[in-house]
C-alpha cells in the first residue's frame, strides 16, 4: 500500500492514509511514520477495526508502552489503557502535556475516539516547537536559561465552591502520589535536535522565582503556544487515533459539548528523561513514577 501523508495547518497536523494500522507495521511503514511524526508533530488515522489490543500493539512500534497513568485508574482488563471519559469529569480541559510532573513523561500518547458528541469535544494540539520559534530573540534567550518545577498537585484555580464531590474524588486520586519534577523551559527533541517550550499546566513554578514572578513568565512563555497559527484543533469522528509527540506538544480538551458523552481511549509511549540546550537532564523533586514507566533509552 501506498502511504498518502497530507499536512492539515502549516506548523502542526497530518492526515495519514494508505496504512491499516489494525495489522503489524514493517519496517520501512514504522520508519515512514517516525520521520511523519518527527516533522508534523500529529498524526491523524482511520482506526476502523481497532480495539484496546491493536492499540497497545500500533503504540508499541513507537516502544514501550506506559501504565496507564500514575495514579489514575486504567480501563478494567486493561492496565495500560487510560479512559478519557466525560462521566469522570472534564479535568484534561487545560492546555498540557501528559504526565510532566514525572522524570520520563511519555514520549508519545495515541487517543482513540470510542464515543463522540454530535457536537463540539474538539481536542487542541499545539506546537511548542512553532512557539520557540516565535519567541522574540531576547525573550528566547532568557528561556533557555530557565527550569520549572512540574507537579500534580497543581493550581486548578477554581473556587472550592464550586467543587462538586465527583470532582473532590477525581482530584484526590490524582493527587494520590504527590510528584513534583524540574524540567528545562526549552527541551531539545532527542531525534530532530529541535527546541521547544516544555511547559503546559503541570509546571508550576520557575526553579528560583517566586511563585508571582513564575506565573507572570510561565504566562508570557504560555501565550506563544497556544496562538492559533501553531494549534491543530481537530474535530473527531468514530473510529480514529491521533498520535502526537508528547515531547514537543501541549494539547487541551475543549469542553463544549453540554455534557454528553464522550470517551476516548488513551495509550502512551514510555519516554526519555528531558534534556535542555546545556545538556543537562531533568531531575526528581519528589515521588517515584517506577511503577508507571520505563525510561526510554
Amino acid at each position: 500500500m501506498s502511504i498518502e501523508i497530507r499536512k492539515v495547518t502549516a506548523n502542526i497536523g497530518a492526515r495519514v492514509e494508505g496504512v491499516d494500522i489494525t495489522k503489524p507495521l514493517d519496517q520501512e511503514t514504522y520508519i515512514a511514520l517516525r520521520e511523519a511524526l518527527n516533522a508534523h508533530k500529529a498524526l491523524v488515522f482511520d482506526a476502523e477495526g481497532l480495539d484496546d489490543a491493536g492499540q497497545q500493539a500500533f503504540a508499541r512500534h513507537f516502544g514501550d508502552i506506559t501504565a496507564a497513568h500514575p495514579t489514575v485508574s486504567s480501563v478494567d482488563g486493561a492496565p495500560n489503557v487510560l479512559p478519557v471519559d466525560s462521566e469522570g469529569g472534564r479535568a484534561a480541559n487545560h492546555w498540557h502535556t501528559d504526565v510532566t510532573f514525572v522524570l520520563n513523561p511519555p514520549q508519545a500518547t495515541s487517543l482513540r475516539s470510542i464515543t463522540v458528541p454530535p457536537y463540539g469535544g474538539e481536542t487542541l494540539i499545539a506546537s511548542s516547537a512553532a512557539a520557540y520559534r516565535n519567541l522574540p530573540e531576547s525573550l528566547r534567550s532568557l528561556a533557555d536559561t530557565l527550569w520549572a518545577e512540574h507537579t500534580n498537585d497543581y493550581d486548578y484555580a477554581v473556587p472550592e465552591e464550586d467543587v462538586d464531590e465527583v470532582q473532590a474524588a477525581r482530584r484526590a486520586q490524582f493527587t494520590s502520589i504527590k510528584y513534583r519534577t524540574a524540567h528545562p523551559v526549552v527541551r531539545v527533541h532527542p531525534l530532530t535536535g529541535e527546541r521547544g517550550l516544555f511547559i503546559g499546566g503541570f509546571a508550576q513554578r520557575i526553579v528560583g522565582l517566586s511563585p508571582g514572578e513564575s506565573r507572570k513568565i510561565l504566562d508570557l512563555l504560555q501565550a506563544y503556544v497556544v496562538r492559533p497559527e501553531n494549534v491543530l484543533r481537530h474535530r473527531w469522528s468514530p473510529n480514529q487515533l491521533v498520535v502526537f509527540d508528547n515531547r514537543i506538544t501541549q494539547h487541551y480538551a475543549v469542553d463544549n459539548y453540554d455534557g454528553l458523552p464522550r470517551r476516548l481511549h488513551r495509550v502512551t509511549v514510555a519516554g526519555d528523561i528531558p534534556v535542555g540546550i546545556e545538556g543537562k537532564e531533568s531531575y526528581v523533586i519528589e515521588g517515584d513514577a517506577s511503577h508507571y514507566t520505563s525510561v526510554a533509552a
